[in-house]
């Protein structure tokens, strides 16, 4: 049963998706700030974080923030409004995915199992189950494990997985959209910042610069992964 931490300041909201979540199947704790959700990351164990962007005192994007500076455990956002520039600035700060108040629970529930999916991206996903060396890069497919100059990288799930779909092919060009529907499971073509986001995160934690090597734009269609 996936354990499931929900981050909510309003009461009424809190309640409702706990209840919502609890019918879903899964198990659910609930805190109603900032402070309180961190403890609750640290004694609940939570397989997903579910977090509202506006808190009172400790905000929800310092939550994230402190979050994922010691963990990766996914993250899906939750908005008051479909502001872009909130949404944006929540996935550069670390979130997986996020949710527009007022919240569906099916919608959540859906996206809850979306994100979980990603951790479990393996060999039974057709990807090639060995490890990889491109340059200074190494991806173990079956371990899910990626180094970088002999350092392992911690990648968030979204992250891992963006990873893997691109080094699967390289030299192929992704189209955004593709890679919304591969790696988020999602088909709405708003919800493509998600994929620019990701890849932001994920070329700063490889230390790709102004000219990438591994997580390469092809300016007007997408991305792809670079060859060696």
């Amino acid at each position: 049963m996936p354990r499931v931490l929900i981050v909510e300041d309003d009461p009424d909201v809190r309640k409702a998706v706990q209840l919502a979540l609890r019918h879903q199947g899964h198990d659910v704790s609930a805190a109603g700030t900032g402070e309180e959700g961190l403890e609750q990351l640290r004694l609940f164990q939570p397989d997903v974080i579910v977090l509202d962007l506006m808190l009172p005192g400790m905000s929800g994007l310092d939550v994230c923030r402190r979050i994922r500076a010691g963990d990766q455990v996914p993250i899906i956002m939750v908005t008051a409004r479909g502001d872009d520039i909130d949404v944006v600035v929540g996935l550069e700060a670390g979130a997986d995915d996020y949710v527009v108040k007022p919240v569906q629970a099916r919608v959540l529930d859906a996206r809850i199992r979306a994100v979980l999916r990603r951790q479990d991206a393996s060999v039974s996903d057709g990807l090639r189950p060995r490890a990889e060396s491109h340059g200074e890069l190494v991806i173990d497919r079956a371990g899910l494990v990626v180094t970088h100059r002999g350092e392992p990288v911690a990648l968030a799930p979204s992250e891992l997985r963006l990873l893997l779909t691109l080094s699967a092919s390289p030299g192929q060009v992704f189209s955004r959209q593709q890679l919304l529907e591969a790696v988020w499971e999602h088909s709405y073509h708003g919800d493509i910042r998600l994929v620019d986001a990701c890849v932001k995160r994920l070329r700063g934690k490889l230390g790709e610069g102004r000219d990438p090597r591994y997580v390469q734009t092809a300016r007007g269609f997408g991305y792809r992964f670079g060859i060696s």
